[in-house]
């Protein structure tokens, strides 16, 4: 085997393999051999079909599948010989049977980068704030309040007004033409949590049952609706009902009804506030990793290998479209451009390969590795998530394809951890004080 191997860019390669005859006559052999005990042609008996017939009517065939065939059995050995430490698979963008009998393809591989690790032990990292505040109690003993209150039908003379239940019919125009997806009948707000957005409830304030609106909208490009972002939308309204919302008083029988445990309004604030305490605690992990994350590739930059970056990104792709189907719709018809959008995700993408590369070199350095026990206690965490056995999870990750992302998951987990415990965390709260 002959193996050429050109520099592309830093991180690619070209190689030229070229299989020598004798390997691919022998290959040739075999499948033609194969082939004429399988196949049946006219005027032939089976078996007895000769070469020259059988390369006739399908050499194509043959040459693709040997061609393949090639191709697997010699690719790893080339990459071995050459020491490339390869990423993804190689795109075979040459393959020929040459005249001399020799079989060549061209494979273009990207490599993994080379880089020294730069401080990764005491970062420092904010930590985020877990303190509770009164506001933010109060702010859940008021949706506790909304979800006790009862609705009623509303004075003709009421104008809407934040909290209230409306019932609307309302259609979208877009350069003077019906917006298919942008319309409903009998379609109830809850005015103020902006379910159809901020700009579109702030609009029906003020206004009562049985009268219409129109009026237009500018949506930002970056809005998360992807039908309506970077479009002037004027939108016709009509109000077709408004309740109003009777919460019930803020006193200790309140705090009963909410928890029977409870005797007094104050017992329930500490509820309240115990249970955001621990929630804000547990979503610090994540916030923390994030945080961590960010350090690590401000401090560390080095190229990454471009087509595992698109890689990320059709899996982004992917993840998009999945998200649009759930909803009938695709990217066409979500007024995305599949261009902008490969180009708008990019850099999350890289960062995102950058970010896997640090981990593992991090892992690397400090032997970090998965034991027996850590992939045991994954399958579990799914388990309990999922309201499954551990069994369905294990038959759920039979094929290779299931695993490895599932396995890398808990690897980045493992080495996140060993990050954070060498972190050096700072109280935002306090280096705010000092500067006051």
């Amino acid at each position: 085997m002959d193996i050429v191997v050109e520099n592309v860019s830093e991180l690619t390669r070209k190689l030229t393999i070229t299989i020598p005859a004798d390997e691919v006559s022998k290959t040739l052999d075999k499948a033609y051999t194969k082939l004429k005990k399988d196949v049946h042609i006219k005027g032939f008996r089976r078996g007895k079909v000769p070469r020259t017939v059988l390369e006739k009517n399908y050499r194509d065939k043959v040459q693709a599948e040997v061609g393949e065939q090639l191709v697997q059995e010699s690719y790893f050995d080339a990459v071995e010989k050459e020491g490339l430490d390869t990423v993804v698979h190689p795109e075979i963008v040459e393959h020929n049977f040459l005249d001399d009998g020799t079989f060549s393809y061209v494979a273009m591989v990207d490599i993994k980068p080379v880089f020294d690790l730069s401080q990764y032990k005491g970062l420092e990292v904010e930590k985020p704030v877990t303190d509770v505040t009164e506001a933010e109690v109060d702010e859940k003993i008021e949706g506790l309040r909304r979800q006790q209150a009862a609705l009623k039908s509303a004075d003709a003379d009421h104008g809407i007004e934040n909290d209230d239940m409306v019932l609307v019919d309302f259609q979208g125009f877009h350069e003077g033409n019906a917006m298919n997806e942008v319309h409903n009948t009998d379609f109830s707000i809850d005015v103020g949590q902006h379910r159809l957005g901020e700009e579109f409830e702030s609009k029906l304030l003020g206004l009562k049952k049985d009268e219409k609106t129109l009026y237009e909208i500018d949506f930002p490009g970056d809005y998360p609706n992807p039908i309506l972002a970077g479009k002037t939308v004027e939108f016709k309204v009509d109000i077709k009902d408004v309740k109003v919302r009777v919460k019930p008083e803020l006193d200790d029988e309140f705090a009963k009804d909410i928890n029977p445990e409870h005797e007094t309004l104050e017992d329930l604030r500490q509820e309240i506030q115990n249970n955001l305490k621990e929630e804000k605690e547990k979503a610090q992990e994540g916030e923390l990793d994030d945080r961590i994350m960010h350090k690590l590739i401000e401090l560390n930059a080095f190229d990454v290998p471009e087509r595992l970056v698109m890689y990320e990104v059709q899996e982004m792709v992917k993840q998009a479209e999945e998200n649009l189907k759930r909803n009938n719709l695709t990217l066409e018809a979500a007024g995305i451009k599949l261009e902008d959008f490969i180009e708008n995700n990019k850099p999350v993408a890289e960062k995102r390969v950058r970010g896997d590369f640090l981990l593992k070199k991090v892992a690397e350095i400090e032997e970090i590795k998965l034991a027996d026990e850590d992939i045991e206690r994954g399958y579990q965490r799914i388990a309990s998530e999922y309201k499954m056995t551990v069994a369905e999870v294990k038959g759920y990750f039979k094929r290779r394809e299931e695993v490895l992302p599932f396995i890398n998951e808990l690897l980045n987990e493992k080495i996140l951890l060993f990050l954070r415990e060498n972190a050096n965390f700072i109280d935002a709260v306090a280096e705010v004080k000092e500067e006051a």
